[in-house]
């Protein structure tokens, strides 16, 4: 049923369209866990670096969405360097990135000139997000506002107490999130006019600061955020599986 209901979402986004749509990459890291010689953005899995998969997945999914690169200024000659060496031509813009993901994304949004349309703010460290789920993001922040993917936790947990005890939870209140956020560009744009604050962990956060209900749709599994070297095993195993 739910693959039935993505399906026919497939189908309005390909007959109706909707608004303009903005996706931004945000990469902004420098991959300390990764203990590479590079940031890990830049590191191959199937080859080509995990920046280049997660742009072409958009890009893929459809050739209309304008798309933005969030980078330190310092990578620009870098991954200049490595589009030619890969022969990589999907279109985006390269912005600099800030101290901070809020400041990477809000350099990012301050970026697009257009003041209507839909973007979606996603990390670079994630390329295996589907097409499906990418679609319905945009569909749902068009007429929500806001598109929050999540996926719903597998294991039990538990909360850790001041006094050093723990308390048992119940899984099924809580959700992992995960990235593409998608949102109305003018309201995003208006929640990142505040000043950063401790409590903004994800662009979420920074909507909901707003006062803003957030609107939540299922993300997929193997949207996983490539950040220890066994993120990056299992990101090669899955790209060796898709190719085969």
């Amino acid at each position: 049923m739910k693959y039935a209901c993505r399906t026919l979402l497939i189908f309005l986004w390909e007959f109706y369209g909707i608004m303009k749509k903005f996706a931004l990459i945000v990469a902004g890291g420098n991959g300390t866990r990764m203990g590479a010689p590079i940031s890990k953005q830049y590191l191959p899995i199937g080859r080509r670096p995990v920046l280049m998969h997660t742009l072409e997945k958009f890009h893929n999914t459809d050739p209309m969405i304008d798309l933005t690169l969030v980078i330190p200024e310092g990578d620009f000659v870098f991954w200049g360097k490595l589009c030619e060496e890969h022969a990589f031509s999907v279109p985006h813009h390269l912005v600099s990135g800030g101290r901070s993901r809020f400041q990477s994304v809000k350099n990012g949004l301050n970026s697009i000139s257009d003041s209507q349309g839909i973007v979606a703010i996603h990390d670079g460290v994630r390329p295996f997000v589907s097409r499906e789920v990418i679609l319905e993001s945009f569909l749902e922040a068009e007429k929500k506002g806001s598109a929050i993917t999540v996926i719903p936790l597998k294991d039990s947990i538990r909360k850790l107490t001041d006094d050093g005890k723990s308390v048992f939870k119940e899984r099924q209140y809580y959700r992992l999130v995960q990235t593409p956020q998608t949102f109305d560009l003018s309201k995003i744009k208006k929640a990142f006019e505040v000043q950063e604050l401790a409590q903004f962990t994800d662009d979420a956060t920074v909507y909901e600061h707003q006062g803003w209900q957030v609107h939540l749709i299922s993300g997929n599994l193997e949207n996983i955020k490539i950040t220890t070297p066994e993120d990056l095993e299992y990101a090669d195993f899955l790209i060796g599986k898709k190719s085969n």
